[in-house]
């Protein structure tokens, strides 16, 4: 080993001598044909051998590896000045950088961002919002439950319940994050993302929703962007609407994205109804609010012009490095 000149020559040498033909192996494994007497004298010995071997193998490699290097940095020549392989670089998904991009605009406004659970309890989803065990808005909600009281939150709202359990008017707040329902086709999914607001002060009235969402609608969308207010109905709201605005693909004239309307619906609010308020232990004769929610998808679709919700969750590297 001593002798040897290079690591192609070490290896040959190992073969040789510690490799699975070598006569040193042959030996050890005959150990148990040899008579009792000898073997004890055999394995020690031979075991001893084949640890020296070992030992000087290693130290000889050692020897020629620095070799080697040396010898590599002596008359190898590494141009600095060429370009280094590039990697690429991930992004984010569409969805998360829109729901960031809510989070942004509702903060310029002097929003906090709050989060809870997704495993939710029948009395914050449903009872605390206004949803008593006969409520026909039930319904509505096709809803994944896990035992009686025990569900999958089919929104957001419920944050807005347990933040006003633990903080007294004024409430800023959204309520960013997963919800789930039965339901699954171009528009809809199982899991799907939403941003809920919620606004409780003193003289809150409906034109300072309207005005905090002409503000989103306008960040969002463009600086041209209009919106209407029209009536609708939810449990936890009172009067309650659905908001439009105007197409930004047509400016309000009519096209097909718009189905000709010039107007395209992007969430549902209202004010907030004072039996919601009996929940958490606010005083409905000083205090109103409003209250708001949004499909994160929803926003990502009229934004991009995406037309199926699915293809969030395909995974096609072709639609997701559009974005």
């Amino acid at each position: 080993m001593e002798a040897v000149a290079d690591l192609a020559g070490l290896e040959e040498t190992r073969v040789r001598f510690l490799g699975r033909k070598a006569a040193l192996t042959t030996l050890l494994r005959s150990i148990p044909e040899l008579p009792a007497a000898d073997r004890p004298n055999v394995g020690r010995f031979g075991n001893l051998v084949k640890r020296e071997l070992e030992a000087a193998l290693e130290a000889r490699q050692a020897v020629l590896e620095a070799g080697e290097l040396v010898d590599a940095l002596e008359h190898d020549r590494l141009d600095v000045t060429l370009p280094g392989r590039t990697l690429p670089l991930g992004h984010l998904h569409l969805i998360t950088s829109t729901r960031r991009e809510i989070e942004d605009i509702f903060v310029s406004m002097g929003y906090s961002v709050a989060e809870g659970p997704e495993i939710e309890t029948d009395y914050y989803n449903f009872e605390a919002l206004n949803h008593p065990a006969d409520h026909p808005a039930r319904s509505l909600h096709d809803t994944f439950f896990v035992s009686d009281d025990i569900l999958l939150r089919t929104h957001t709202s419920p944050v807005q319940v347990r933040v006003m359990e633990k903080k007294r008017p004024p409430v800023y707040v959204i309520a960013p994050g997963k919800a789930y329902r039965r339901d699954s086709d171009a528009t809809h999914t199982p899991m799907f993302h939403q941003v809920e607001g919620l606004v409780v002060d003193e003289g809150v009235t409906l034109a300072d929703l309207k005005g905090t969402l002409e503000v989103f609608a306008r960040a969002m969308f463009g600086s041209d962007r209009q919106i209407r207010l029209r009536p609708h109905f939810f449990p936890f709201t009172e009067p309650s609407v659905e908001v439009d605005v105007s197409c930004m693909i047509c400016d309000g004239v009519g096209c097909r994205l718009c189905k000709r309307s010039g107007w395209l619906e992007i969430l549902g609010a209202g004010m907030v109804d004072p039996n919601v308020f009996a929940f958490v232990g606010y005083d409905s004769e000083k205090y109103t609010g409003f209250a708001f929610g949004m499909g994160i998808e929803r926003i990502a679709m009229l934004k991009h012009g995406v037309t199926d919700l699915r293809l969030f969750y395909e995974n096609d590297l072709r639609f997701v490095r559009q974005f």
